[in-house]
């Protein structure tokens, strides 16, 4: 017989419980289970005043916002609507069915004042990669770094040449994005990264950087920075910058202390593409932080015209000379030149009657070898990338290429929706919390017990 839909609605009790609503393997159980911000209100209570009327609760916020990163929701709009009516979402939130869902708009003031002076993204950050570490899920003895570039919220077609942008003029009646980036113009992650200034600038948000590096047509970016533990790929932090190297290697170096100094953690060795393998960021990593350095060197000594390249002599680090083919030795007064570099030069009696000159030295008297005052970590880093440990390393960095990945395809994240410095290291933020609940709760969480059934009228 067909079955008919009963519309009769003469029914006034009925028995529903949330709790037994949402499925016990849905994801919300999960990340119930390992997320915790029940300190959430004892940390931002001095940013609120003790009078007045009540605000909307800042963990329900906090909970709000990361599942919208968590489940690809890219608009707060959309996840005020999807929570109306999505039971999964209410429960996590602690909400009933008859709790009011706070307005889209009450997000904004609350992320731009009290959300960011206390720096709460950070510290429910930090919160999650603890429980991460509680877990067992952070070896740390081995990171990788790697940044990746997000394309802003700026219209390349309003943007002006660089020449003509103006910061003085530009301050006269700012934007909220324009006075972040104002006041991050001594910051080595945006307006100190570099004194090259930029072929267009965007008015709405100078921060973004005009770049083509993804060998197409260029757009305005910024770059997020992930370091990671690659035992379970783990993001233990994650910074904003500018679209360019400079500003990447200071976050690198940034993120490294703060993990250091915030978790307690300090690994043995650190994986990373040749874009950080410059001389002074290897002997920051080898010589400072006493880390042992699997990075490709930015190596331009070798010759393609058929000479003898530097790596044909011998550095005899006691007697700090070079030795070449034929046993002569190369000298240096000392002097530190431009660009960090010692000059090694032989005698123009030794070069003159040498049989190897045409191949060597065929356009000079004498042979000269720059040696950079950092060569010592990039030899150190050129002895570790011919180990079996080099290249698991290399495997391993493939984890930091996967989150990214998700990050653009999975989280939806390939471009920001907020504006400026502040606006870019949020998302970042936001997205690399979500990304880590994910990773918990696919390798630890079980499903809470259901609690007992409620009865309402």
């Amino acid at each position: 017989m067909m079955g008919r839909l009963n519309h009769d609605q003469g029914q006034l009790f009925y028995s529903f419980s949330l709790e037994e609503a949402v499925p016990d393997d849905h994801l919300v159980r999960k990340i119930a289970a390992v997320l915790d911000l029940s300190w959430v209100h004892a940390e931002l209570a001095p940013h609120y005043p003790n009078s007045g009327r009540p605000s909307i609760d800042p963990e329900l916020m906090i909970r709000m916002l990361i599942i919208g990163y968590v489940f690809a929701i890219r608009s707060e709009r959309a996840l005020c609507r999807d929570l109306q009516v999505n039971l999964a979402y209410r429960w996590l939130c602690g909400l009933s069915i008859e709790d009011k869902i706070p307005d889209h708009s009450a997000f904004s003031r609350a992320r731009n004042e009290r959300f960011r002076e206390s720096d709460i993204f950070r510290r429910v950050f930090e919160h999650v990669v603890q429980t991460c570490i509680a877990a067992g899920l952070v070896g740390g003895e081995g990171f990788a770094v790697d940044a990746s570039l997000i394309a802003a919220d700026a219209n390349k077609q309003r943007s002006i040449p660089g020449a003509e942008w103006n910061k003085e003029c530009a301050a006269k009646s700012a934007s909220r994005a324009v006075r972040e980036y104002l006041a991050t113009l001594d910051d080595a992650a945006f307006g100190a990264a570099s004194e090259v200034r930029p072929k267009f600038i965007s008015p709405s948000d100078p921060a973004a950087q005009w770049t083509d590096a993804m060998r197409g047509p260029a757009f305005f970016a910024y770059a997020d920075n992930y370091l990671v533990d690659v035992k379970c790929g783990v993001i233990v932090d994650v910074e904003a910058t500018r679209a360019i190297r400079q500003a990447e290697v200071g976050a690198a170096k940034t993120m490294i202390d703060r993990t250091e100094l915030r978790l307690g953690l300090k690994p043995q060795r650190l994986a990373a593409d040749s874009a950080y393998g410059s001389a002074p960021t290897l002997n920051w990593i080898v010589n400072e932080k006493k880390i042992a350095p699997h990075i490709p060197v930015i190596d331009k000594s070798i010759r393609e015209d058929g000479t003898l390249s530097r790596g044909d002599f011998t550095f005899d680090k006691e007697r700090n000379v070079y030795a070449c083919p034929m046993g002569k030795l190369l000298k240096t007064t000392g002097r530190i030149l431009s660009e960090h570099m010692l000059r090694y030069i032989a005698s123009t009696r030794d070069c003159g009657a040498c049989p190897l000159k045409p191949k060597c030295c065929p356009n000079t008297p004498a042979r000269m070898i720059p040696r950079d005052v950092n060569e010592d970590a990039r030899d150190t880093a050129r002895a570790l990338s011919r180990t079996e440990a080099f290249e698991q390393s290399r495997r391993d960095r493939k984890r930091v290429e996967m989150l990214f990945a998700h990050l653009k395809r999975i989280f939806r994240l390939n471009r920001l929706r907020l504006r400026g410095p502040r606006g870019a290291q949020d998302e970042f933020t936001l997205a690399a919390i979500a990304q880590n609940l994910r990773r918990l709760v696919n390798l630890v969480a079980r499903p809470p017990p259901l609690a007992a059934v409620c009865v309402m009228a």
